[in-house]
């Protein structure tokens, strides 16, 4: 595992922390998901697991500035976590 990997997972579970502390969008995850708490715990050690719900905050602008904001990161960090987990890298269609 590399330190880029490292440091995306740590970014990640910082992420999954802030997640579970918001618990308007922890309910909307967990809808859309189908993820239970448990299920949770039981995932946050899986790089999969944690590039999907980065997925998830990816989607609203807002989630991404929120999340940032309270873990001190630049905004374009959560992106390059995410393509440093597995299934983040770029598509190409054409």
């Amino acid at each position: 595992m590399t330190n880029t990997r490292n440091a995306a997972e740590t970014i990640a579970l910082q992420s999954l922390a802030w997640l579970v502390g918001n618990e308007e969008l922890l309910g909307v995850f967990m809808g859309t998901t189908g993820a239970s708490q448990e299920d949770m715990l039981t995932a946050a050690h899986d790089p999969e697991f944690l590039g999907s719900m980065l997925d998830f905050i990816l989607m609203d602008d807002n989630w991404v500035i929120e999340c940032c904001d309270a873990n001190k990161l630049p905004y374009e960090k959560l992106y390059e976590a995410r393509q440093s987990l597995p299934g983040g890298g770029n598509v190409h269609w054409t």
